[in-house]
């Protein structure tokens, strides 16, 4: 990997909610080591109400954020990737494009918010969990000395990462 940032592709069926959540995240948490990104096998096209209040409501910068097709990272002159990570269980079943370069990957299934159900108190609720799952497992990440391990050492990491719970990672 070389000394520009490393490039992160989050994937979601539908690029509404947890990958956003993630492209956000570790855009701020990453201190521009990282430059992440989102996508979805099938974008709803607009981003779920809730993620935007919840982004907005923690201080992130909602501008730009839009759902679009993982398609758009499967073409010529799109950013070659380091790294790919899906966060919902259906995307980790589907068939993904050719990723030039031969970025590493993993899957760190989260919950899917926008289908929980009850009250909007209870479905606020899923989403700030959703935002904590990935908030912390995306710490881990962003703080691993990627540099300094080799590819095997690192993808072992990079699946331990995606097995993490809210609870162990709480202090």
């Amino acid at each position: 990997m070389s000394d520009r940032p490393y490039n992160v592709l989050f994937l979601c069926t539908g690029n509404s909610a947890r990958s956003i959540f993630a492209e956000s995240i570790l855009n701020k948490e990453g201190k521009g080591r990282f430059k992440a990104y989102s996508a979805g096998s099938s974008p709803k096209g607009e981003l779920h109400p809730f993620t935007v209040q919840l982004l907005q409501r923690l201080g992130y910068d909602t501008e730009g954020l839009r759902s679009k097709s993982w398609d758009e990272f499967a073409t010529e002159g799109a950013p070659e990737l380091d790294f790919v990570f899906t966060v919902c269980d259906n995307a980790a079943g589907e068939t993904c494009p050719y990723w030039p370069g031969q970025p590493m990957s993993a899957h760190w299934g989260i919950p899917d918010p926008a289908a929980a159900e009850g009250n909007d108190t209870e479905r606020h609720l899923a989403f700030s969990e959703a935002y904590k799952m990935l908030l912390n497992r995306i710490s881990i990440f962003a703080n691993l000395p990627i540099a300094s391990l080799d590819r095997m050492s690192l993808q072992h990491k990079l699946d331990e990462i995606g097995k993490t719970t809210h609870s162990e990672t709480e202090n």
